[in-house]
Parts: C-alpha cells; structure tokens; sequence
C-alpha cells in the first residue's frame, strides 16, 4: 500500500506533457525543480517512517473503521475511496512523524506568545476551588470554548487563515480528509492547553482532551450520512462539520465548533439549513497539490529567514507590530456583529 501511495504521490506532480504544445514551453529548470520536489516530499515521507510507522499504523485503522460505513452509509454517493489527491492526505499522515515534531516546537512557542499563561495563572486560586468529581467537567468546557475561540481566529484573520487553508483546500471529505494540515496549522490547541495547565487543570486531563480533539476530527470529516437530525444542536456530527468545511457562500464563517455546537449557538456562527445538503467543498483561492508546496503555500510573502538574522532590530520592530495587527484583528473577529462578514470571500461575484 505504501509503495501504492508514494507512486500516486509522484502522480500528483505531474511533469510536462510532452504531447501538449503549451506543456513542451516549459523550461528545463521548471522540469528539474518539479522532480526535485517529486524526490523531496519522497525522502520527507521516508524519514518520517524510519522514526515511527505510526502513520501506516493509523491509516490502516481509520481505513478499515471508517471506510465500510462510506460505503453502506454514503453522504455522496458517487465519490470513490480513490479519489483526486488522496495520496495528498494519506502522505500528511505518513509524514506526522516529522511534521509533528515541527508542530510540537511550534506549538510552545505559540503557546507562550498567545499570553495564554497569563489568565490562567491569574485563575488558579479559583480553579483550587473547584472539587475534584468537577474539574473534568470545568475542564471541558473551558478548552472547548477556548479551541472555538482559535479555530475562529484561524479563519478571519488573514495571515493565520492562510497556515489553515491548506487543511480547508481538499474539495472531498472523507476518511482521509483530516489528515491534510499544515504543522503549524497544528498549533490551533496550543493556547487552551496552556491555559487550562497554567490554571491548574492536570496534564493527564488537558492532554486527553487535545488527543480526543483530534481523534474526533479525523472521524468528523468522514463521508458518512447521518441521519439523527436531533443530536446536531447537542454534539459535533459529521454534517455539522461538512458545513463548515463547504465553500457555498452563506455557510462560510460558520460552525467552529469542535464538541459542543454551543459555541457557535451562543456567538451567531451557527449553521445547521433544514432542508439542504454541504455539496460544494474547498477554498476560493489556488491551493497549490502537493505537500512541499502545500507547506510552502502561507510562507510565500515571509521574508528570507536570513532577514531577520542580519536585520535584528527590524526583527523586534516587525514581530511587535505583527503581534499588535494579531490583536486587533482578534478584536475585530470577537466583537463583529451577527451575521457580518470579517472580509468577503466573494469580492467579484455579483450573488
């Protein structure tokens, strides 16, 4: 199966057509950079299986548990389990092993940048307080409330929605479909890990509810119908999640949510339509295929990192100013008004 997936990996950057004229102006450096790549994204997914074959492992096991209710209990009928750019998402799992170690870095860098540890320091008398049989369910609640919070700030402000984006790119939802995302994209738990630690909240708590965060996701994005219409304002279901991953005007910005639909009921991102379906999936923007490019993707308009080594001071000066557009950007996401748009996806179309 591996050796399947690195081949339909290779597939996926596709070199000139010799055949087609328009294909044959393609310079020799194009075609040498594009089996560049091609040999890159290979040795990633190689490395990452000589640390650990967990990602075959897991897989494998989301393969055999989910794929057989796509079948019996199809939300699209007609989508295949080999369908575009799945060697895409299953080579993102198989890569984790490194990747993840990138997005574990990272992840404490944001976590300590996010100021997260402040409130949660500032909260920590009060969460002593609080009698043991109740700390998992105050704990719950907080880092759901917290991740609809990040998850939210991923998508309406520009510069972090381009890292979330590539997890959003995929136009089929199915078994595979969690496994694309940017490792910094990763990060997205960081802020209420450290804050529910901080305040007190145990390692073994806020850590079991980040693995069951992700495990769920996986789970969220499955081709599966679900008919329970009843249980969508209670828990996360597979259609509330495909609405927020749909690219139908009226439904983005909405259901960011990731256990409890409270949140998005409370704050006016709720989107659950009676009578419809989520159809149309992806992003209004040109996601390039391929990992390394997918990777790449939201660091394009980044300086050189050697910029910041010989420019120090316009470092400090550039990182500061970055962080005070984060916070009014987070300002703005916060307190806009129901049914507001943070910027319009749709600029050209007259809908």
């Amino acid at each position: 199966m591996t050796s399947r997936i690195c081949t339909d990996i290779i597939q996926d950057y596709n070199g000139p057509d010799v055949d087609n004229p328009m294909e044959e102006a393609i310079g020799f450096k194009t075609r040498i950079f594009s089996m560049l790549v091609r040999l890159l994204t290979l040795m990633l997914i190689a490395g990452a299986l000589y640390i650990s074959t967990d990602g075959i492992f897991v897989v494998l096991l989301l393969f055999v548990l989910v794929v057989p209710f796509e079948k019996m209990f199809p939300r699209h009928k007609g989508q295949k389990v080999r369908r575009p750019h799945l060697s895409t998402d299953v080579g993102y799992a198989l890569a984790s092993p490194l990747l993840g170690l990138l997005t574990g870095f990272v992840a404490i860098v944001i976590g300590i940048l996010s100021l997260a540890w402040i409130p949660g320091l500032l909260v920590r008398s009060y969460v002593e307080q609080i009698p043991d049989q109740y700390m998992p369910i105050v704990g719950f609640l907080l880092f759901d409330s917290l991740v609809y919070w990040t998850h939210r700030f991923y998508h309406e402000i520009p510069v972090l929605w381009k890292f979330h984006a590539i997890h959003h790119s995929t136009e089929h939802l199915d078994w595979a479909s969690g496994f694309r995302g940017h490792p910094l994209d990763g990060t997205i738990l960081a802020p209420a890990f450290v804050f529910l630690v901080t305040a007190g909240f145990s390692l073994e708590l806020t850590g079991a509810l980040a693995a069951a965060q992700l495990i769920l996701g996986l789970f969220l994005h499955a081709n599966v119908r679900w008919r329970m219409k009843w249980l969508h304002r209670l828990i996360i279901t597979p259609e509330f999640h495909h609405w927020h991953h749909t690219n139908e005007r009226d439904a983005i910005w909405t259901n960011y949510s990731t256990f409890l639909p409270l949140w998005d009921q409370l704050f006016g991102t709720y989107f659950m339509p009676k009578n419809r379906r989520p159809e149309k999936y992806g992003v209004n923007e040109e996601i390039p295929v391929g990992i390394l490019r997918q990777l790449r993707y939201p660091l394009q308009s980044w300086k050189n990192p050697l910029w910041y080594v010989v420019h120090p001071f316009k470092s400090i000066k550039r990182t500061f100013k970055f962080a005070w557009n984060i916070l009014k950007a987070m300002r703005k996401s916060m307190f806009r008004t129901r049914g507001s748009k943070p910027w319009d996806v749709y600029p050209n179309d007259s809908l």
